[in-house]
């Protein structure tokens, strides 16, 4: 338990101590995050912030967490250098799609061979429970490469991307020590804490973004975790903490950046565009253009994360089929409304 929470302390005071030198030496270099039509900021803001957060969580993890017990560190390590280094070059120079995608299959497929982060089983998905050692490894990459995109996605104003993840960590993090994986919960603190410390500096008025190195790392830690989450059910007997429909209950606790990504995917190659063209589709993006700010925007977004982690655990006992139905049906008629209320504010201002 102390281990947890000095590793929470120490992600967050690393990560708080280095933000303003960092904003500092990103106004002398002009390496600003430029305002263009599509995104919802006004003024040049550094998008440095991932730097921060890499560099609390790296000293943190290796500092507290016990080796002894967390023998694929060096491998989930390995994957952080990749997408970190990515994510500052696109921060810096932009890089193309192509070459972000392979960098972060290349991160994925780190995990999934070297450690142990796989998907073995569909739950019931599908029909599907066991799953052949060739497909449980191209699963899980994939599901790695979608989860990390998603929170670069959703990183789209002041505390969305930095509040969804400390949601997300937070909520497996108690779950792992409750199932005693103390290695896993120390690695969501730490996580948490030098998010919480990058939100300081990036609630309205905004100082600084994480950028892509930011979100994209925040994405691969949080799908450490998803993977490991759902895994470990397997070997769970008799446990209070077991859940029936594990997949069902990850995907709440991730429903918005999963649900969003989805979405402005189909809406993108129902337009018969590339779904990775940009855009201002997403749901905060219309939650801004209806009126709202940024802070009242992520604060209803965050909210409504929150009911459906309570749904899929209130309910998980339906099982996962039906719980999967359950947060569909209720996400897409949530993005109907929106979307009908959107279009009348944005009429109203018309007229």
């Amino acid at each position: 338990m102390y281990d947890i929470l000095l590793a929470a302390i120490t992600a967050f005071l690393f990560t708080y101590i280095m933000i303003p030198p960092i904003i500092r030496l990103a106004r002398r270099k002009r390496l600003y995050d430029e305002p263009n039509e599509r995104k919802t900021h006004k003024v040049k803001i550094p998008a440095l912030g991932g730097i921060a957060i890499f560099a609390g969580v790296l000293f943190s993890l290796s500092f507290w967490t016990p080796f002894t017990v967390f023998g694929e560190l060096q491998y989930i390590l390995s994957a952080f250098i990749i997408i970190f280094f990515v994510g500052l070059k696109d921060d810096i120079d932009p890089v193309s799609p192509t070459i972000k995608l392979l960098a972060e299959i290349a991160a994925a497929s780190i995990l999934v061979l070297k450690s142990d982060v796989v998907i073995t089983s569909m739950h019931g998905v599908f029909g599907l429970y066991e799953l052949s050692p060739i497909v449980a490894i191209c699963l899980s990459i994939f599901t790695i490469v979608v989860i990390i995109n998603s929170f670069n996605l959703i990183d789209g104003i002041n505390g969305l991307g930095a509040s969804i993840t400390i949601l997300a960590a937070v909520t497996m993090g108690v779950w792992f020590f409750a199932v005693n994986k103390i290695e896993l919960s120390i690695l969501a603190f730490t996580l948490s804490g030098a998010v919480l410390a990058f939100l300081r500096y990036n609630i309205t008025p905004a100082r600084i973004f994480m950028g892509d190195a930011g979100s994209l790392f925040c994405g691969l830690v949080v799908a450490i975790m998803t993977i490991k989450f759902i895994g470990y059910q397997n070997i769970l007997v008799n446990s209070p903490y077991s859940l029936t429909a594990v997949p069902a209950v990850a995907m709440g606790i991730l429903i918005l950046p999963l649900f969003d990504t989805l979405r402005v995917f189909t809406i993108r190659l129902f337009k018969r565009r590339s779904p990775l063209s940009p855009d201002r589709l997403h749901i905060h993006h219309q939650l801004i253009d209806s009126g709202l700010s940024h802070m009242q925007a992520t604060g209803i977004l965050v909210l409504v994360n929150l009911a459906f982690m309570f749904i899929v655990f209130k309910f998980d006992y339906v099982g996962t089929v039906n719980l999967l139905v359950l947060i569909a049906v209720l996400a897409t008629t949530l993005s109907v409304i929106l979307y009908f209320l959107a279009q009348a504010k944005s009429r109203a201002r018309t007229m």
